[in-house]
């Protein structure tokens, strides 16, 4: 029997780091994600294979039925995926699986988050619970992993959440772009840059959670890029670190703001110029990778 699971990539377009601490976000799920089929196997244990978009072998690994590795390629991502289905108390011990990746794995759009994604789907366990146990983090990625449109996201008292799916597609998408900044940025890193950080949170969390709504319901390119560069602003001061723009494209005719962990990834980009010279300006910087909006989001 031959059982196959798939979870999402996703994008945070507002709220950055402040999402950890009640901000509302809004996240967009991608068009690309990884999926995981299971095939029952005679042998005991389990033989896991993880292919990246090229369909090349990146891990392979051998576990026991105690879980215990019996031979990898990679031992240190062995061992992080040990204790993922550790955590996950798996009991089909007996597998054959295949992971897949759309997406090149330095493009930050969630190998880790659609990982237990689908470790969760393929065992029952709880997503959040499960991502809590492992990688931590806000869980806006692991509600962006099986969700079928935009998101609205907010961690709540209690450490529960609200997400609620909603229908985003502005009428100016054909002005909207992600550009792949060619470094793959440790999240981990960013969130304890900014737990370190000494300033009031509450005031800046407000701020941002009114602009995510305004984002949402801009109805003209002008007005969603004056939110997006306030946002920006607003985030630049609070982590006391240069915008994306004023680093790499300050001569750039359009709007240009970080998305998720600052630094490295993706950004989104908002120009009313045409493709082809905005290929041609990103490429002449060294970033070659630019996708428009709708190649990329669900």
């Amino acid at each position: 029997m031959t059982k196959t699971y798939h979870a999402n990539g996703k994008l945070l377009l507002t709220s950055e780091y402040f999402i950890l601490d009640g901000a509302i976000g809004l996240a967009l799920p991608t068009k690309f994600g990884q999926s995981l089929t299971v095939e029952n196997s005679e042998e005991n244990g389990i033989h896991w294979k993880s292919l990246d978009n090229e369909n090349k072998i990146w891990l392979e690994a051998k576990f026991s039925e105690q879980l215990e590795i019996i031979s990898t390629n990679n031992n240190e991502i062995a061992q992080t995926l040990q204790s993922i289905l550790q955590k996950s108390q798996i009991s089909n011990l007996t597998s054959q699986i295949l992971t897949k990746l759309d997406f090149p794995n330095n493009w930050g759009l969630g190998s880790s988050s659609t990982l237990i994604s689908l470790i969760a789907q393929w065992t029952n366990a709880n997503p959040y619970q499960l991502l809590e146990k492992t990688f931590g983090g806000s869980g806006y990625d692991i509600a962006c992993a099986t969700a079928k449109s935009a998101i609205i996201y907010q961690l709540t008292t209690h450490n529960s959440r609200l997400t609620t799916e909603i229908k985003y597609r502005p009428t100016f998408t054909e002005h909207l772009y992600f550009v792949h900044l060619n470094k793959k940025q440790n999240s981990r890193d960013g969130i304890q840059h900014y737990r370190n950080l000494t300033i009031d949170k509450s005031e800046i969390i407000e701020q941002i959670s009114e602009l995510t709504q305004k984002i949402i319901h801009a109805n003209e390119l002008d007005e969603f890029c004056y939110y997006l560069e306030v946002h920006e602003n607003i985030i630049s001061k609070a982590l006391n670190l240069q915008k994306v723009k004023d680093i790499y494209f300050q001569d750039f005719p359009g709007t240009i703001k970080s998305l998720g962990a600052w630094g490295g990834d993706f950004v989104l980009v908002a120009s009313n110029e045409n493709t082809e010279l905005l290929e041609h300006y990103f490429s002449s910087k060294g970033f070659p990778t630019l996708l428009r909006y709708e190649e990329m989001i669900l």
